[in-house]
């Protein structure tokens, strides 16, 4: 789907540069160095720096959520795996109480305490 997008723009992108072969003189204003090149490859460069700009922005602004993200699965996990734990530990027991092995108020301590 992407490539929907990024292959005509590229190609846009393209025309420009072979189409625009002039030069063009490049200044920073309080620098007095200049820069003379093809204005088709400066808006090229330009357009890549802006591209890589804007990415690394998208990125940075991403990387709370991802870390929130993996902080959450990391509880997921460890969830998880006391749910089986407590699924494991309740079966036997009711296997235990099924055999008569043990009594209610050592299945379930808290309501023998209780009564």
């Amino acid at each position: 789907m992407r490539w929907f997008l990024f292959v005509p723009l590229l190609l846009v992108l393209a025309l420009f540069a072979v189409s625009n072969q002039g030069d063009v003189e490049l200044r920073l204003w309080p620098f007095d160095p200049t820069l003379v090149a093809p204005l088709g490859v400066t808006v090229l460069v330009l357009a890549g720096v802006g591209f890589l700009l804007g990415a690394l922005i998208a990125w940075s602004a991403a990387l709370p959520a991802r870390r929130r993200a993996v902080r959450y699965e990391q509880a997921a996990r460890l969830l998880e795996g006391e749910l089986a734990a407590l699924k494991a530990r309740e079966g036997a027991a009711r296997r235990a109480a099924d055999t008569g092995r043990v009594t209610e108020a050592e299945l379930v301590p808290a309501l023998g305490a209780r009564r």
